[in-house]
């Protein structure tokens, strides 16, 4: 290859030109509930029980698949007055929506996502090259400030979407949950078992959804109280800055080591992935940026400290985001017995109740990776993020239709109810 066609192929890089090569399989990495039909007509799964998967184009989702009909053993309260007619009809309502958006989905959401992809590279370019020269205040200012603004756009509205199969109808191996590895310390793979496999499956199912308090903090009446979560507060505290190594020693699954579920072999070969990311994202932070500014302008110790702040803001926000779609006041926990013989539309149900909302500004909206809308993402975590702002309208009148909470409120609301739920569950329940 000559420099110019190497010059050509990193601006098509740069400009998100398509390529001609393309990516087969299904359109989502999400456990989301599917329609496809068998041969007898039952639902299938867009995996078997080994592993292999559907044809591409088909509706997805994940091994073990949801009851055709009837009702689980309990529901909810906030749904017990809803009869099975009634949740199957909210079902049908539901589907259609997300109907109405595959129809819809094409070349402008496969711009909006280059674009996006482009402002956050642009950003990040330009945040390293401004903290080359770290020492002087306002270049310090300026690169940790759109570095932070670059990470935050990855994780959030990028690396978390792309990584559920948002795009992967678009068949580009640059934009592909098979081929994306996010600027993150825990791997992708690792993330998509215990995020799109396990939580979106079991959602707030106290005993099945590990991402309830993520092993360390109490977050539900329901977990049996014990003294150590008198540092509820001061463990959240200090998880919010370092939240990716957090989020990275939980994707280890180490309790389940601990009960013999997962086996030392598979954690010797995770530890490996993982340190070799660990590797990587140390390197690019810590060392080159610290290391190319240190020999240009003597400024490595200022770089390597606007670095660190960067991906402790980028943190701290991924933390209030994620927390504040989970575990606010009014978000709904489950127990098993809610989910035994759970149909579709029950399985739709559970997501609406158990997530919480943040109102705000597009731009608000857009940094939290349209996570502010956690309840359209639980419901349909498939569909492109750029589309939830408008199922939200259709997402809340529903729930209105059907007598169902549709939790919401501005940032610090949810920030405040969920930072009071921490601090009270420190201690045992009353009554």
């Amino acid at each position: 290859m000559t420099i110019i066609d190497k010059q050509q192929s990193a601006a098509q890089r740069l400009l998100g030109a398509q390529k001609p090569k393309t990516i087969e399989g299904p359109d989502t990495v999400s456990w989301a509930p599917g329609r496809g039909k068998g041969p007898s007509g039952e639902p299938q799964p867009a995996a078997d029980q080994k592993g292999r998967r559907r044809a591409p184009g088909t509706d997805a989702v994940r091994a073990g698949t949801l009851a055709a009909s009837g009702r689980p053993t309990v529901r909810p309260p906030a749904a017990s007055h809803l009869s099975d007619e009634q949740v199957a009809d909210l079902g049908r309502e539901l589907d259609a929506v997300r109907d109405g958006i595959l129809a819809k989905r094409g070349a402008t959401d496969a711009a909006y996502i280059r674009k996006v992809i482009r402002v956050q590279r642009g950003l990040e370019f330009a945040g390293r090259t401004c903290l080359l020269g770290a020492n002087h205040k306002l270049a310090w200012v300026a690169g940790t400030a759109m570095l932070s603004v670059a990470k935050i756009i990855e994780n959030m509205e990028i690396g978390h979407n792309v990584l559920h199969g948002q795009w992967d109808w678009m068949r580009d191996p640059d934009i592909h949950s098979t081929t994306w590895e996010w600027d993150f310390v825990t791997p992708s793979k690792a993330w998509q078992n215990t995020h799109n496999d396990m939580h979106h499956r079991w959602t707030n199912v106290i005993g099945k959804d590990r991402d309830v308090g993520y092993n360390v903090l109490r977050v539900d009446r329901d977990q049996p109280w014990e003294p150590k979560h008198v540092l509820n507060p001061v463990i959240n505290a200090g998880l919010a800055p370092i939240f990716e190594w957090g989020i990275a020693l939980y994707d280890l699954e180490l309790d389940r080591v601990k009960t013999g579920e997962k086996s030392k072999a598979e954690l010797f070969r995770d530890l490996r992935v993982v340190g070799a990311k660990a590797a990587k994202q140390f390197a690019k932070d810590y060392a080159a940026t610290p290391l190319a500014a240190q020999l240009l302008t003597g400024s490595g110790k200022s770089a390597l400290l606007a670095t660190a702040t960067a991906n402790g803001l980028r943190n701290i926000w991924a933390h209030a985001v994620i927390f504040c779609g989970h575990f606010p006041e009014g978000a709904e926990t489950f127990t098993e017995e809610m989910v035994e013989g759970e149909t579709r539309g029950d399985w739709y149900v559970r997501q609406m109740i158990g997530s919480a909302n943040i109102s705000g500004s597009k731009a608000m909206h857009f940094m939290t990776g349209n996570l502010s809308h956690q309840v359209e993402h639980h419901l349909f975590p498939d569909l492109p993020s750029n589309r939830y702002a408008e199922v939200a309208v259709q997402v809340r009148e529903i729930c209105e239709r059907y007598g169902l909470p549709y939790n919401i409120g501005p940032l610090h609301r949810q920030v405040g109810s969920t930072w009071g739920k921490i601090f009270r569950l420190a201690l045992p329940n009353r009554g």
